[in-house]
């Protein structure tokens, strides 16, 4: 459509032979990110990208503009009180980054600041803050930085009765850290530094060279990721091992930091569990003896292997357990059923046991900062496609509600009641019903002029929950109808909606979606060439594996740090992240999932066809998925495609795969595919 010359990568062939199978990669080059062609080639898309989109620039600046009036940029969060102190997350007019700060005993007491997040990240193009941790005595916290988007982040330690940071580093982390009892140790876990898994514990002296840190645990099995959290009730320190389908935990006593940790329960394959305490006895949620949605178990705290836990919460065949919240009087169970959750609050005497009573069908509801052990005020969060964020408190002894923070929409224009929620069930090709979740303005008619924004993910058992957008308003004020896909590979409909979504089933992800799409069109919302899809990361395998098989469905697709490069990459175990992938994908090394993935492997399936407009990003330091899938597909879309629609990629080089660090600056990324989108109808029209 553009008389500019299209970008063209060289090719050089690579062969890639595995179960005596041959591919040739003409574009393996690109995942090099130290080589100067390499940045020219992304450059050069980089620029075609502006040059084409010129034209957009004051829309995108206009969508940008309206999308920042709707945001309170003075907001702070509510406050939660832990271990004699208020914590308040704040935002300051034009400030990109959170302020962190604490008064002790009462709000009313003066603020500490703890961190100011804008200070922090003057001189970097990028900068993420994580993993505060308090030490018990309130006199230290440790925190992870960092300025390169690799999610690699050094901790530091601060003094916070003098505001002194120690002047040294622990480098290659994950940011998160616990504090011993004592709070003279550190517990923390470090990555590789080539596959950036999580595979080792460290105990770290406070004060002392981090080259002296103690290794408690390393985790040889490259399929598995370790973490190390404190239990609730501060008297344990658990290191957790964990798979896809695999979970193993080991603790200490927190007054006991320099013991050994003790196992937990041995790793079972395919048996998963998580471990709470509470006074006696531990709580493991678990899938033990074929508990498809998960049951509750216990144990005593001297008697942890598994033939001596016993039953709290049964299994239920159409209810997922997702997570519990215990507290000194009472225990708060996370539930889905039908795909909505709900929150059961049982009372550890017997004398309570009910669920807190929701009324619409396309709402999210969980539970969020419940930090103190003694209180009786469960604090969760509710929201919808058309319901702006709140944070309420329920007294589970006096049955008082109160609403702590409504979120605000600034700008004087929104309000909810001119919205439609919908949830509408498509029909797959198995004949299973897949949930649709739907939202479009008031008085907006069923047309197939309609344009509509298909939203999809469906992996990692990651459940989609109809949340609210301020951003997503400037599409549906616009006309748009926007719409999430439950599909198969989620959690949405408990877990074998997910486990159906997965390694030799993962086709039916993408079928599901294709099926809603067809169902959103026969229904009369839209017709294909108003419909968009949109997926990021997995969720970009997916519309790109769709791109593939019903091009014809979408008039346009935004794809954002897509996974499309399925098999050279599941065959690569230095690449970051990808052997804890296989029990998600399946392993190449076995021909079965070989030719599986290769069936669907986006990258793999370009051919000679017509494709819809594109809209590809990516970051050149994505450590989830490389730069070089995106680019690679890009380059092979270009060499094969026979339409002149536009194929875009656009590569932020200073970003990884989050995307902008800064609030301000990840609405511009917001309203670049908006205004992709926009653009698209505006040429229809």
């Amino acid at each position: 459509m553009s008389t500019l010359q299209t970008p063209k990568a060289k090719k050089n062939p690579h062969r890639l032979i595995h179960h005596n199978h041959e591919r040739i990669d003409d574009y393996f080059w690109l995942n090099d990110r130290e080589n100067p062609e390499v940045i020219a080639y992304l450059e050069q898309e980089n620029a075609y990208y502006q040059a084409v989109t010129a034209p957009t620039k004051e829309l995108q600046e206009a969508l940008f503009v309206e999308m920042k009036s709707r945001i309170k940029e003075d907001d702070s969060s509510v406050p939660y009180f832990y271990n004699g102190y208020y914590y308040v997350t704040r935002f300051e007019k034009e400030g990109d980054y959170p302020i962190y700060t604490r008064r002790k005993g009462s709000m009313e007491a003066p603020e500490c600041l703890l961190f100011d997040g804008n200070e922090m990240a003057k001189g970097h193009s990028y900068f993420h803050l994580t993993g505060l941790s308090i030490s018990d005595d309130n006199g230290w916290v440790s925190f992870g930085v960092d300025t390169v988007s690799r999610r690699q982040y050094s901790i530091q330690i601060k003094n916070l009765e003098t505001g002194e940071i120690l002047p040294y580093t622990i480098e290659n982390t994950t940011g998160g850290a616990v504090w011993s009892a004592d709070g003279k140790y550190l517990f923390y876990s470090r990555k590789d530094p080539k596959t950036l898994r999580s595979d080792s514990i460290y105990r770290h002296a406070l004060g002392t060279d981090p080259s002296q840190d103690v290794r408690v645990y390393f985790e040889a099995d490259a399929t598995f990721d370790v973490s190390v959290f404190k239990s609730k009730s501060r008297e344990y320190i658990m290191i957790a091992s964990e798979s896809t389908l695999t979970s193993e935990y080991r603790f200490i006593k927190a007054t006991q930091p320099t013991a050994d940790f003790q196992l937990f329960q041995p790793r079972v394959r395919g048996m998963e569990y998580s471990v709470s305490h509470y006074g006696s006895h531990f709580y493991i949620l678990t899938n033990k003896d074929d508990a498809t949605n998960f049951k509750l178990m216990k144990t005593e705290v001297g008697h942890t292997a598994m033939p001596h836990w016993t039953e709290v919460l049964p299994h239920r065949e159409d209810v997922l357990l997702e997570g519990i919240d215990i507290f000194s009087e009472f225990l708060v169970v996370s539930e889905r059923y039908n795909g909505l959750n709900a929150l059961r609050i049982i009372r550890w005497d017997g004398t309570m046991d009910e669920y807190l009573p929701f009324a619409s069908e396309t709402y999210t509801a969980y539970t969020t900062t419940n930090v103190d052990f003694d209180t009786p005020w469960l604090r969760y969060a509710y929201q919808s496609l058309a319901t702006p964020a709140s944070v309420i408190e329920f007294n589970m002894v006096t049955r008082e509600q109160r609403i702590l923070k409504e979120q605000e929409v600034l700008g004087g224009n929104f309000d909810k009641n001119n919205y439609i929620e919908e949830r509408i069930w498509a029909t797959a090709a198995d004949g299973i019903q897949v949930p649709i979740s739907l939202v479009y303005r008031k008085g907006l008619q069923k047309n197939q002029s309609n344009p509509l924004l298909l939203y999809g993910y469906g992996s990692y058992g990651v459940t989609l929950e109809p949340y609210f957008s301020t951003t997503r308003l400037s599409l549906l004020d616009r006309g748009f109808v926007y719409a999430m896909a439950h599909v198969r590979g989620g959690e949405d409909l408990g877990r074998r909606w997910y486990e159906t979504g997965k390694l030799l089933e993962k086709r039916n992800t993408f079928t599901d979606f294709i099926n809603c799409a067809e169902f959103l069109i026969q229904e009369g919302y839209t017709s294909a060439s108003h419909l968009y899809a949109e997926g990021g990361s997995a969720g970009g395998l997916l519309v790109g594996a769709v791109a593939n098989m019903r091009p014809d469905l979408f008039h346009g697709i935004i794809a954002q740090v897509p996974f499309v490069d399925v098999v050279t990459t599941m065959l690569d175990d230095t690449i970051p992240l990808t052997t804890g992938e296989y029990d998600e994908w399946g392993n190449p090394n076995d021909k079965v999932y070989y030719d599986y993935m290769l069936s669907y492997s986006p990258y793999d399936n370009v051919r000679a066809q017509d494709y819809p407009h594109m809209y590809i990003s990516t970051g050149l330091h994505d450590s989830q998925v490389q730069y070089w899938e995106p680019a690679k597909w890009v380059a092979k879309l270009r060499e094969l495609k026979t339409d002149t629609n536009l194929l875009f990629l656009d590569t932020n080089m200073e970003t990884g795969h989050g995307g902008a660090s800064g609030r301000f600056e990840a609405l511009k990324e917001v309203a670049k595919e908006f205004a992709f989108l926009l653009d698209l109808e505006k040429i229809k029209s």
